[in-house]
């Protein structure tokens, strides 16, 4: 029997778990992806998004067990919840110091093992039916991504401490003769917050770069 596929071992260029910034070629990796806008702190919308994109996730690979098996797939441990932060068009003409976490535009996406395609992501959609609302499937997305040159970083502790880890980063990448394309950025959720402190929280910082 083939050992599980653990991304934290096998990914571990992809998924930077030290506090030293890194850059990396990212290959293209697959997504499942539901978009959204505004404030993420006690948001329904937000909440229900999340939760559907772990249904999802599990249904294919929980799919075996209901005697579902996809060509080419293996035993893997889910893929963490990851989400691109930018600020929404209308937002344009706001001064940094004016734009709150309601002017937020976000993409909400888990990365899926390399044997998902269109067909495996319509089947776990359908197995998950009774667990998101028909409009969260109906804006469910499958997309192959090529995200290009990053840095990255871990970052722990709140999401309202990240502007340090940022700092640090962008020091880092003038040192080191690289620059951010635009402010759009990525964040990697590593623990479980029902689970972890907000404070001990580990969330993975990754911003697009060039080389200057």
């Amino acid at each position: 029997m083939a050992d599980k596929y653990e991304w934290r071992k096998r990914e571990a260029d992809i998924y930077w778990l030290k506090a030293t910034p890194t850059i990396t070629q990212l290959p293209a990796q697959k997504f499942i992806m539901l978009q959204g806008s505004g404030n993420p702190n006690d948001n329904p919308v937000f909440a229900a998004q999340v939760a559907a994109l772990y249904a999802v996730s599990y249904a294919i690979k929980m799919a075996p067990k209901k005697g579902i098996e996809f060509p080419g797939a293996y035993d893997y441990t889910v893929y963490p919840l990851e989400a691109v932060w930018s600020y929404a068009s209308e937002t344009q003409g706001k001064t940094k110091v004016t734009l709150t976490k309601d002017d937020f535009s976000y993409t909400l996406m888990m990365k899926q093992p390399d044997f998902v395609d269109e067909a495996v992501f319509a089947q776990g959609l359908a197995l998950a039916t009774k667990k998101i609302s028909p409009e969260l499937a109906e804006q469910m997305s499958f997309t192959k991504i090529d995200e290009g040159l990053v840095a990255q970083v871990l970052h722990t502790g709140t999401f309202d401490s990240e502007a340090a880890t940022f700092a640090k980063l962008d020091l880092w990448l003038a040192d080191n003769g690289y620059e951010r394309t635009s402010f759009t950025h990525k964040e990697i959720y590593l623990s479980d917050p029902k689970r972890v402190a907000a404070d001990k929280q580990k969330t993975i910082l990754r911003v697009n770069v060039i080389r200057k």
